[in-house]
């Protein structure tokens, strides 16, 4: 196509135009909030739980779980009331981030302050149970609120089949380079403050204004550009809306739907898992320091996935999103196998291993939620109405009960085996050879057999790139039609 007629399309439709790098790199600021909070919880808060609070592993997973299942709970419905949102001057997701974003913060920091019921250390425990789920099930509240309008808003920015690949490259880049920067950051806090109760505090903090900055960053930076979407949808004749309960159905009755929603449930319970128990692997079986080497480890994980975003973006425009997925799952699920046989001193070797499954976790980031636009045009070519807001609820819904039934197991399995938690100013205790095993069984086979899975959904997901032309082609008659 050629300029002149790039031009009158573009003005024939402003959603059209391609995105500036202004508005993506505003787009990709809102996930930095939730993705730095969100991975601090992940790597730290079990082991925050278990050696400075001094919680059994099992009850801490617990917390971890109540917090992610109240969490994956409210999440379709908050996307359904973003769907019912109407504001002039913010349109239907902004206003949810505008106004959520502060408290999200609040509750965050708060997750981090051990208060002290009882002098006694057993009387101290379930008053510090009840303390954590309270302040988790709040927090994880206010994280639906800001981070579920942020995912739904991206095929309101684009309906370019490649382009929204590109918009999730940003995404993710800051997505994961929030979680390096945090990492740095935690190697830094916890080299320079000795009581670890504090390094955290003071880590929790700092992350806790970055997110806020972030999130505003991204509602100012696109609000322009989601106003053009709310404009031309609000002149479109749509169906009437239908109940909660219905859309439900609807929602569900989608097949490539179901394929998307079981990718990424596998991919990030994979995730989870190999998250969570990183830190547990590093100081416990590899005989590592958590301050120094826990955050480097980390970093070359996260590192690698961030740096391999744009290169899996551009080969999926080349040879497809289903075989850059298999060719990344491909790689983990061997790094998976390198880690569990690996021996304590073989430390070159865990570094090898970690970059390759970062490999993976970056096809697990950027995949899935770029297939789930094109479920969202074809539920519109089926029933005449875009319901961002309710299929993204379910995507984060799964993404939580991952998050949650991933850090669940970890905390059980480590309970069952054994495992001696401390408290923050004790040397750490031996852990019993039970416990090592059940900690390189939860690095290696566990997230393998998800992988796996992940595969195997891949494979079948029948919604091509000739599949999305075809129905973004009748989408456009549909409109012309209709204006």
């Amino acid at each position: 196509m050629n300029d002149s007629a790039a031009d009158g399309d573009a003005q024939r439709d402003p959603l059209s135009k391609k995105l500036d790098l202004k508005t993506k790199l505003a787009y990709g600021a809102g996930d930095l909030g939730p993705a730095i909070t969100a991975n601090i919880s992940v790597f730290y808060l079990l082991i925050f739980f278990t050696s400075v609070a001094g919680i059994p592993a099992g009850l801490a997973g617990t917390i971890l779980m109540i917090g992610k299942i109240w969490d994956g709970v409210n999440d379709p419905l908050v996307g359904f009331l973003t769907d019912k949102t109407n504001s002039r001057r913010w349109g239907r997701r902004l206003p949810w981030m505008f106004y959520g974003a502060i408290p999200f913060g609040i509750f965050f920091f708060l997750q981090w302050i051990v208060p002290q019921f009882s002098a006694n250390q057993s009387e101290n425990i379930w008053p510090l149970f009840w303390y954590y789920v309270a302040i988790g099930i709040i927090s994880q509240s206010f994280y639906t609120v800001v981070n579920l309008p942020y995912t739904a808003m991206t095929p309101e920015l684009t309906q370019d089949y490649d382009e929204r690949t590109s918009l999730n490259s940003f995404r993710f880049t800051f997505s994961i380079g929030g979680s390096i920067f945090s990492f740095i950051l935690a190697g830094i806090i916890f080299s320079q403050i000795p009581d670890r109760k504090q390094a955290y505090l003071v880590l929790a903090a700092i992350c806790t204004v970055i997110s806020i900055v972030g999130l505003y960053w991204c509602v100012f930076g696109v609000r322009d550009r989601i106003l053009v979407f709310e404009a031309k949808r609000t002149q479109m004749e749509e169906p009437p809306s239908l109940p909660f309960g219905e859309q439900l159905k609807i929602v569900f009755s989608n097949r490539p739907f179901l394929f998307v929603i079981g990718i990424y449930l596998f991919s990030w319970l994979g995730v989870q898992i190999t998250a969570s128990i990183i830190p547990y692997f590093v100081v416990n079986y590899m005989h590592l320091k958590f301050e120094s080497d826990v955050p480097i480890v980390l970093i070359a994980v996260q590192g690698t996935a961030l740096l391999m975003l744009f290169v899996w973006g551009a080969l999926s425009k080349k040879f497809g999103k289903k075989v850059v997925y298999f060719l990344g799952m491909s790689l983990w699920i061997i790094a998976a196998g390198g880690l569990f046989f690996l021996k304590p001193g073989q430390i070159v070797l865990m570094y090898v291993m970690a970059v390759m499954a970062g490999f993976g976790v970056s096809t697990a980031y950027l995949i899935p939620w770029s297939m789930i636009p094109d479920v969202i045009e074809l539920d519109e070519l089926q029933t005449g109405q875009r319901r961002e807001g309710i299929f993204y609820g379910f995507m984060v819904l799964l993404q939580k009960f991952g998050l949650a039934f991933g850090l669940f197991l970890v905390g059980i399995s480590l309970q069952v085996s054994g495992f001696k938690e401390s408290v923050a100013g004790s040397p750490p205790p031996t852990q019993p050879d039970l416990a090592l095993l059940a900690i390189r069984t939860a690095v290696g086979p566990i997230p393998t057999v998800c992988l796996i899975f992940g595969l195997i959904l891949t494979y079948f997901y029948p919604i091509t790139r000739e599949m999305h032309a075809e129905i973004m082609l009748k989408l456009k008659e549909r409109r012309l039609t209709n204006s």
